[in-house]
């Protein structure tokens, strides 16, 4: 390990500080500082990983990134962006610098064991958790696809100060007076066949090392090395406290990630999309709901400033929540979902079909022709070659498991006549792209329980075909589902100088959180190998 080092740049006209070797390094960093570079030469061991943490005002460590033999460079920002977060003061009370702190630690690349506990990040948007907790104390996020209403019956991640049991919360709820069972948050789901997971107790102080439990979220791949969570719903219908987090995906651990970021952040909500543009590689949140108010605003998470942005955009687009988009050429496809209707009609489902264009920060509906599928929401769309296939989703009462294709180039609409045994109507279910020409429906919601079957569909074939695998045998909705070409894996090969990503390249699928309308909201990350699902084809 003599050749190795990890070296530190605090700002543009600053040489790099070398850790020489060292297992903890501190350095202090200058308030100015506006973005801090870490990056390793040399060797790396099998088992070493540098964690880099920076001192919050109470001198208290927060880990805001890390080096792996996969991930040997990072960067984020320094106190200049968050320097309500960094900055304290010595007993004299003059301005201290905030260090910071790199340290050598041993870990298992397989290992997806959750990293040491790290403080939460402090809300930017200067609101305390009593005003959210009162804030929806009595309110309701309604939408007409939501069936069930749920109480608590414990907490088993964190207390939120002021909770108390019995209180009430709706995951998915369709009418007042609606009957329902207790739902609870819980880091794992119970094994199926052997009964609800022993409880355990915690204490107010235990800081969160992965997200609370939760549904209605977006979880958004930028790279092979990360993914970010925006967003979700928990127990009592509290919006979840904990908003944003970065998933490493070299030691499958998570961190903090909304105060990592400058600018604005989006308001808490569910019922979102969160689509990544890899060419300008900014990530778009659009749309929502937060109890009785709806979104149809643009918010821009640049990943590489590390800024948010909020755009304002030219032409008309309504509130949407639940609608799914889709990213193609540049542009966001923005199809179904719920809006708002005056009291006392019922919200309704959209079939219209809007399109942002971020060049020119604009809305506007093209003009489409064929069988254009129903109202719905819930719903799930995948681009496959130049494609739009729409599977699912709901329109109170109805549910359904019809498919539609869009075809970009005509702007056309299809009815999709499909062979073998189709999945079961279903709406808030899961949807990912394995192949080329293949894509997976995990789980979901009928309108009486929810769903753990899983289908693949060929577009070559127009064929459904279901698979049995026993980390995808829970029962959950309102889940993310997304596929990742991991770090650790043989993610490119070179064509000419020039990595593109390969068929042959190995992916792995990750399902994140949902509820499953029997007790428990989820926070636990199962990953298998795209692989695994294929070769059952």
């Amino acid at each position: 390990m003599d050749d190795f080092g990890v070296y530190v740049v605090l700002g543009v006209n600053d040489a790099p500080l070398n850790a020489n070797g060292s297992a903890q390094f501190s350095v202090a960093v200058p308030p100015s500082s506006q973005q801090v570079v870490m990056f390793s030469r040399g060797r790396w061991g099998d088992r070493i990983c540098v964690n880099a943490e920076l001192n919050d005002a109470d001198r208290v460590p927060i880990t805001i990134g890390k080096l792996t033999p996969y991930n040997r460079y990072e960067r984020f920002p320094g106190p200049g962006h968050v320097q309500e977060n960094t900055s304290s003061r010595n007993a004299k009370g003059d301005m201290m610098d905030p260090d910071l702190t790199l340290s050598m630690k041993e870990y298992t690349p397989e290992s997806t064991m959750a990293p040491s506990p790290v403080r939460e990040g402090k809300r930017k948007r200067g609101q305390t958790g009593e005003e959210d907790e009162e804030e929806n104390r009595g309110k309701e996020n309604t939408c007409p696809n939501e069936v069930a209403s749920f109480s608590e019956n414990s907490t088993p991640l964190r207390k939120v100060r002021g909770q108390t049991r019995g209180g009430q919360t709706r995951l998915f709820l369709q009418g007042e007076g609606q009957g329902g069972t207790a739902l609870t948050p819980q880091n794992t789901p119970p094994q199926r066949g052997k009964g609800r997971q022993a409880k355990t107790p915690t204490t107010q102080t235990a800081p969160l090392v992965n997200p609370s439990g939760r549904w209605g979220q977006s979880l958004c791949p930028i790279d092979p090395q990360t993914a970010i969570l925006i967003g979700g719903q928990g127990s009592r219908m509290q919006f979840c406290k904990d908003p944003m987090w970065k998933l490493c995906t070299e030691d499958m651990s998570w961190v903090p990630a909304e105060t990592l970021a400058e600018g604005p952040t989006p308001e808490a909500r569910i019922g979102h999309t969160a689509t990544y543009d890899p060419d300008s590689k900014r990530i778009f949140v659009f749309g929502g709901s937060k109890n009785k108010k709806w979104f149809n605003d643009v918010h821009i998470l640049d990943t590489q400033s590390w800024k948010w942005s909020t755009v304002e955009a030219q032409g008309k687009v309504p509130p949407l929540a639940y609608h799914s988009c889709s990213m193609f050429r540049g542009e966001l496809f923005v199809l179904g979902g719920v809006f708002p209707r005056p009291h006392p009609e019922p919200d309704g489902c959209s079939d219209s079909l809007y399109i942002f264009d971020p060049h020119l920060s604009i809305w506007y509906q093209p003009i489409v022709t064929g069988d254009r599928p129903a109202p719905r929401s819930g719903h799930s769309a995948c681009v496959i070659q130049g494609k739009i296939y729409v599977f699912g989703g709901w329109d109170t009462p109805l549910c359904f498991n019809d498919m539609y294709m869009l075809d970009l180039g005509l702007m056309e609409f299809s009815s999709v006549q499909t062979n073998g045994s189709p999945p079961s109507p279903r709406s808030w279910h899961g949807c990912v792209l394995l192949s080329d020409s293949t894509f997976v429906v995990h789980g979901g919601y009928n309108g009486n329980q929810a769903l753990n079957d899983t289908f693949t569909f060929n577009t070559d074939t127009n064929t459904w075909t279901e698979l049995v695998h026993p980390q995808l045998s829970v029962p959950r909705a309102g889940h993310s589902i997304i596929t990742m070409a991991l770090a650790n894996q043989n993610l490119s090969f070179k064509d000419d100088g020039n990595e593109r990503n390969s068929d042959r390249t190995p992916k792995t699928l990750l399902v994140f959180g949902g509820g499953d309308n029997e007790g428990n909201f989820y926070s636990d990350l199962t990953t298998l190998t795209v692989a695994e699902l294929l070769d059952q084809n």
